[in-house]
């Protein structure tokens, strides 16, 4: 069972993106661990994992595991557009010894109840009894997962185990905060409100930059702190958010390139000096 506070892990690549970059797993697990945080999402959002090819994502299952074996937790999203394949990748997690499955709702078509449903089963079952997460995030998938979705695969799926939400504003978010169900706040200026309101930590996209912000508001939450990320992140967006991560991490002694899979796109000369200019900066304001 994941808790705590996890970074939404990059995906390292080279070759303009075109590959993945093998050599940067370890390092980037030794950075994650070093800024205390308890475990990671791969594959995610912040991962480019819908585009990853099935054998890409697999393999980044392998590395992140092996790389993170003994210091932090692994959940691996295997969310994809087809049942089959979301089944296929969330059974090869299960096999490869993950902490966790977390599965959106396939983006594009907006499934009904029934459909959704039916999805959700099949990928529960092809992980258990490794716990299940429904990763909720209306602005990526088109569509909002329905609470009683989620309240009747907690009937009929064993392992359903929890959410990750990267809804906002707290009003989107707080439906979800549903009796044994452990919930993952995925905005980091919620942090303090949804974990005041029973949520069991985060899983932030920040926190593969910064580790040690992100654990400190998990460990401490309050408005301070979640205000001080929400500015952060407000920050970041900025830029194209996926190559200014990896920028942020190499700035800091993390071999990650900035390469991303088109068609995100990486960051302009302008945008890179802009960027590296603002990282001190982000890093040396109070904590709160």
């Amino acid at each position: 069972m994941i808790q705590g506070a996890l970074a939404a892990a990059v995906t390292p690549l080279r070759r303009g993106g075109a590959e993945l970059d093998e050599d940067a797993f370890e390092p980037l697990a030794d950075f994650l661990a070093a800024g205390g945080l308890d475990g990671l999402l791969a594959m995610g959002t912040t991962g480019e994992g819908i585009l990853l090819s099935p054998p890409e994502r697999r393999r980044v299952t392998d590395l992140f595991v092996g790389a993170c074996a003994g210091r932090l937790d692994v959940a691996v999203h295997c969310g994809a557009q087809t049942t089959a394949d979301t089944v296929a990748l969330a059974e090869h997690a299960a096999a490869a010894g993950v902490a966790a499955v977390a599965v959106i709702g396939p983006p594009y078509f907006q499934l009904d109840d029934d459909a959704l449903l039916t999805h959700f089963i099949a990928a529960a079952a092809a992980c258990a009894p490794t716990p299940f997460y429904v990763y909720e995030f209306e602005r990526v998938s088109g569509y909002a997962v329905p609470v009683r979705v989620v309240e009747r695969l907690g009937e009929l799926a064993p392992n359903l185990a929890g959410m990750k939400v990267s809804d906002a504003p707290f009003e989107r978010l707080e439906p979800y905060l549903l009796e044994g169900l452990d919930v993952f706040v995925g905005a980091e200026s919620l942090i303090g409100a949804g974990m005041r309101s029973g949520a069991k930590g985060s899983v932030s996209a920040l926190a593969t930059a910064f580790p040690e912000l992100v654990a400190a508001a998990v460990r401490e939450p309050g408005p301070d702190r979640s205000a001080r990320l929400g500015e952060l992140r407000d920050g970041l967006e900025a830029f194209p958010r996926h190559a200014a991560l990896k920028r942020v991490l190499a700035l800091r002694g993390v071999p990650v390139r900035e390469d991303v899979r088109a068609p995100l796109r990486g960051l302009a000369d302008s945008e890179r000096e802009r960027l590296d200019a603002l990282v001190p900066t982000w890093l040396e304001a109070p904590v709160g």
